[in-house]
């Protein structure tokens, strides 16, 4: 009983860790699910879920629901995302604050992290090849193309929000690519982080129904892109990554003279990714 308690008390713990990188631009809490040692129970878990089950709640047939409840692993699911949304609201006002009063170092933070996160990615690949590097040109101008049409001005509607939250979360799950990211070239997330501050319902509500359905409709696809066309799905995805900081970049001059704070705010981003794939190579290759 009590190993129980323990087990998920350091699933809660993973969770916060995973949320408080998945508030940041640029750290994949994917990535502190891989070097924690959860990622591939919870890309089991994820993917087991089955829209389908609603049908046995739809004919009372309980047991069947059930059933596939235990194949889904709710419970760790649940601990899990219980330490996510606690470490979302407790670095929404913190960021926040860090946008408003240092703008300009935050931001080129943020883009230290991008850049440095989307090069350790390609790397990643190995030999990309001709074709993967024309993906990687196309996701690059495919990036800088989207962030510049109108900024993104999207507005802050609910089914904007529930699209944000169905792109956002296949991101999230993903080593190396950052959720976070994804609701800032939306133009979302100053918007989601002032909300999650201010318990907004039916923001929240919104963006987590897009999640649900993101999960049910993209996760399995994603999945089976990633595995069989993986060079050139990781070389689009990181020409994205690196077309779409546009956006991180007319943010952060905006906010004041990039140099030197913003210059120095950009090695530290580099830094600290460089840091956490140190610490995530060391556990793939000791495993430990």
């Amino acid at each position: 009983m009590r190993k129980g308690i323990w087990e998920h008390v350091g699933i809660y713990v993973r969770g916060l860790m995973m949320g408080a990188c998945d508030v940041i631009p640029g750290v994949s809490g994917g990535t502190i699910a891989l070097i924690t040692g959860i990622y591939e129970r919870l890309i089991r878990a994820i993917g087991a879920i089955d829209p389908g089950s609603l049908k046995h709640v739809l004919r009372g047939d309980f047991g069947a629901f059930r059933d596939d409840l235990e194949k889904i692993d709710l419970l760790f699911l649940v601990v899990l995302g219980a330490g996510i949304a606690t470490a979302f609201l407790a670095m929404s006002s913190v960021i926040l604050y860090l946008l408003s009063d240092y703008g300009v170092e935050t931001y080129s933070f943020f883009l230290g992290l991008i850049i440095a996160s989307a090069v350790i990615l390609f790397w990643g690949i190995g030999d990309p090849g001709v074709k993967g590097l024309l993906f990687l040109v196309a996701g690059v101008v495919a990036g800088f193309l989207l962030t510049g049409l109108g900024h993104l001005n999207l507005g802050h509607s609910l089914p904007v929000i529930f699209l944000t939250g169905m792109v956002a979360i296949c991101a999230m799950v993903l080593p190396g690519i950052s959720g976070a990211y994804i609701t800032l070239i939306l133009n979302q997330y100053e918007f989601m982080l002032a909300a999650l501050k201010a318990f907004s319902f039916p923001e929240i509500f919104a963006f987590l129904v897009g999640a649900v359905t993101g999960l049910f409709l993209f996760i399995k696809a994603l999945k089976y892109l990633l595995e069989t066309y993986h060079t050139v799905m990781i070389a689009f995805l990181t020409g994205l990554m690196l077309g779409a900081t546009r956006t991180l970049f007319e943010k952060a001059a905006a906010s004041g003279d990039l140099l030197p704070a913003g210059g120095i705010f950009f090695i530290v981003g580099v830094v600290f990714i460089g840091i956490v794939e140190y610490i995530k190579h060391r556990y793939e290759t000791t495993g430990a």
